[in-house]
């Protein structure tokens, strides 16, 4: 059972302090209208998410809808490829093909339990859309999505479920037309509607508590891992775990159970887009400076005066100018290795994991397989790399590359 304590002072790096904060970066940055929502969210969450009623209904989800545990699966030919122990965590294998599910299930009944009425979330890839809609669905609530005008025409087959699954999708016509300027939408909607509506953020970005709210949601990740490791090589911990960031929800669950076991590396990747220096990429720990962006202080892509750099990458669950402050933090603190991949590496690195192993990545969970490349392993390493969607969603990018 994970802590249910915060910190009065000084958080650690499984956990924010009392205002929101990992070291320099988190805190609930917001309009005032939004006020009381967040500062209910912020009382309640944790005791709400510890009820006995709550955790036995969430488990049972858990396990009988979404199909939990998902596998950690030894690679063959790719281990091989790379003279080592490649370990895969299949959350491309749960319900709705992503990690995504596990947050929308904890969200949705946390809601419910709020009182509220309605649903609200943004989406890039569109998982986390599918996903607060499938729940929706399941539990007769209503459900808007909002997207970016470019991402649903790049997401089109995710755009079809959320529609089929009876949500209604608005699209995001200002910026980039990407994930940020979903978000904004979405919070401008929440500040529209702030009595009977819950923004489900897909991520662990935004104001605390979310956070430190998804990542606790998305933290079975890591708790299956480290039984899993137990039973197929007799350790719970693994030498290095990888996971791709964009916000960086897949990579909080995966990493927050070996957060303070500091003999396991934490790699984290990055899209870096056309290159890291093209102005056509999203690496913020290379890119950003601390900066507030949707209701948290973090590192943020920006120009001199402060206002926010367009991010690019291939992939729409990437393609986002910030990073979560939990991620920030273990940046700056160094207790995590941050990587970056571009839009050609990930792909390659997809048609590679595709060809040895029969299984398509989705395009996010491809920049961490990129990272493989970059990485010096030791034959007894025991790595895990968390594959946090299937790829489905991605064949006609795939497809375009294969031309």
């Amino acid at each position: 059972m994970i802590n249910r304590k915060i910190s009065l002072n000084k958080g650690t790096y499984k956990q924010p302090n009392i205002f929101g904060y990992y070291g320099n970066f988190g805190g609930a940055y917001i309009p005032e209208m939004l006020h009381r929502n967040v500062e209910e969210l912020k009382d309640r969450y944790i005791d709400i998410m510890y009820e006995e009623s709550f955790q036995k209904e969430f488990h049972a989800l858990l396990k009988d809808y979404v199909g939990r545990p998902s596998p950690l699966y030894l690679t063959e030919r790719l281990s091989a490829q790379y003279k080592t122990k490649i370990f895969l965590k299949r959350e491309d294998l749960n319900h709705t093909g992503a990690h995504k599910i596990n947050n929308a299930i904890g969200q949705v009944l946390l809601a419910q339990r709020l009182g509220k009425k309605r649903i609200i979330a943004e989406t890039g890839a569109g998982q986390h859309g599918v996903a607060t809609a499938t729940v929706c669905a399941l539990k007769g609530i209503e459900c808007v999505v909002y997207m970016g005008v470019k991402d649903i025409e790049r997401q089109a087959p995710n755009v079809a479920r959320m529609k089929m699954l009876g949500a209604t999708v608005v699209p995001a016509m200002s910026g980039s037309q990407t994930l940020k300027d979903a978000t904004n939408e979405a919070i401008r909607d929440w500040i529209n509607n702030p009595v009977d509506t819950h923004y489900v953020i897909g991520s662990v970005v935004g104001p605390h508590p979310y956070p430190d709210m998804v990542a606790r949601f998305q933290s079975v990740i890591s708790e299956e891992m480290k039984s899993q490791l137990k039973e197929q090589t007799g350790n719970e911990l693994p030498t290095k775990i990888i996971a791709c960031v964009g916000g960086g929800s897949n990579a909080a669950g995966a990493f927050y159970h070996f957060l303070d076991d500091l003999n396991v590396e934490l790699i984290a990747v990055e899209a870096a887009g056309l290159g890291v220096d093209t102005g056509h990429s999203a690496a913020t720990t290379k890119l950003g400076k601390p900066g507030v962006l949707h209701g948290s202080k973090s590192l943020v892509m920006q120009t001199e005066d402060g206002q926010v750099v367009e991010p690019h990458s291939i992939s729409a669950g990437l393609d986002y100018p910030g990073i979560g402050p939990l991620h920030a933090h273990l940046f700056e603190s160094g207790r995590a290795k941050f990587l970056s991949a571009t839009d050609d590496e990930a792909v390659q690195a997809a048609f590679e994991l595709t060809k040895l192993e029969g299984i398509i990545p989705a395009l996010e969970s491809a920049h961490a397989l990129a990272a493989l490349k970059q990485i010096h392993f030791k034959q007894n390493d025991v790595t895990v790399l968390c594959l946090s969607g299937r790829g489905d969603k991605d064949l006609s990018t795939y497809m375009k590359r294969m031309e």
